[in-house]
């Protein structure tokens, strides 16, 4: 069985992935980054370091991108583009397509009246300033972006409208969500094919806004109540990811879901309940292959 990772070279997840692939198939071990795939598309056959990727059974998607832009959506039209001749790819790039794009994901979760914070979307600087007005104060995401890179912190008053033009000059479409009391954690809630998996929460340990890790944060173990669980489930459902991460709040107000996320790591996983995430995520595939 020919299984290639789509990921990071030094990625920690990407690594774990490929090595576990290796380990199980007793193949080679190929970990593929997508700047270097070239698509040939009179021959339907598509290259990377003297691979042909049309000859694997599988990808496995780990990474397409360290960080995340719209570039990535173009890679993922790559994969989509072999997932259509036949290429088995997990998660498929139509389910990752969905959910990247983080207004997509936020629209999708917002029709299926999954609860969420306060949220505007807007290319106008008087109507972000209205929203700033209502909110009092708002986190300003870029809509490509992981572990909270690029994202603002505003507060309403006489700054307001030059710090949103400025905001603005780099994101002309502003996701303006206002900002909440998370407390000292939030939480990721991991599914393996639409299965719960567990739940690891991220602390915050230096009075940073967010609790990402590349802001200091750090995981520990944590048991979400079963509607917490199930909230994330219905969040997860329709983007038919064969693993994912939902990112909660647990607020004074109820639960926020923040996010699907279509890359979720396995470090968190690892650290606060022992669970090889790679091992489960690569037993799945292999079965699915059969």
């Amino acid at each position: 069985m020919k299984i290639g990772v789509i990921g990071i070279e030094g990625g920690w997840s990407s690594e774990k992935l490929a090595d576990t692939v290796a380990e199980k198939t007793g193949g080679e071990r190929v970990l593929i980054n997508m700047e270097d795939v070239r698509l040939d598309l009179p021959s339907g056959d598509a290259f990377y370091n003297g691979h042909n990727l049309t000859d694997f059974d599988a990808l496995i998607i780990k990474k397409i991108g360290a960080r995340y832009s719209p570039d990535l959506l173009d890679r993922l039209e790559v994969l989509r583009y072999l997932h259509e001749k036949g290429l088995r790819i997990f998660s498929s790039p139509y389910s990752i397509l969905r959910a990247l794009d983080r207004l997509s994901c936020t629209v999708s979760l917002q029709l299926k009246d999954i609860p969420m914070p306060p949220t505007t979307i807007t290319e106008s600087v008087d109507q972000a300033l209205v929203a700033l007005k209502n909110y009092g104060e708002a986190v300003f995401k870029p809509l490509y972006t992981s572990k909270a890179r690029g994202m603002s912190v505003l507060r309403n008053g006489p700054d307001a409208r030059a710090a949103i033009e400025e905001y603005r000059a780099e994101n002309p479409i502003m996701y303006i969500q206002k900002t909440i009391d998370l407390g000292d954690l939030d939480l990721g809630i991991a599914f393996l094919g639409g299965e719960y998996l567990t739940t690891y929460a991220r602390c915050k340990t230096n009075g940073a806004w967010n609790t990402t890790t590349a802001s200091g944060g750090k995981y520990r173990p944590y048991e979400p109540a079963p509607e917490i669980i199930e909230l994330a489930r219905r969040a997860q459902a329709d983007f038919n990811l064969d693993f994912t991460c939902v990112d909660v709040a647990i607020t004074d107000n109820g639960p926020y879901v923040f996010e699907v996320s279509v890359f979720g790591g396995f470090r968190g996983i690892q650290e606060t309940s022992g669970i090889d995430a790679a091992a489960r995520y690569v037993d799945y595939v292999m079965e699915r292959l059969k």
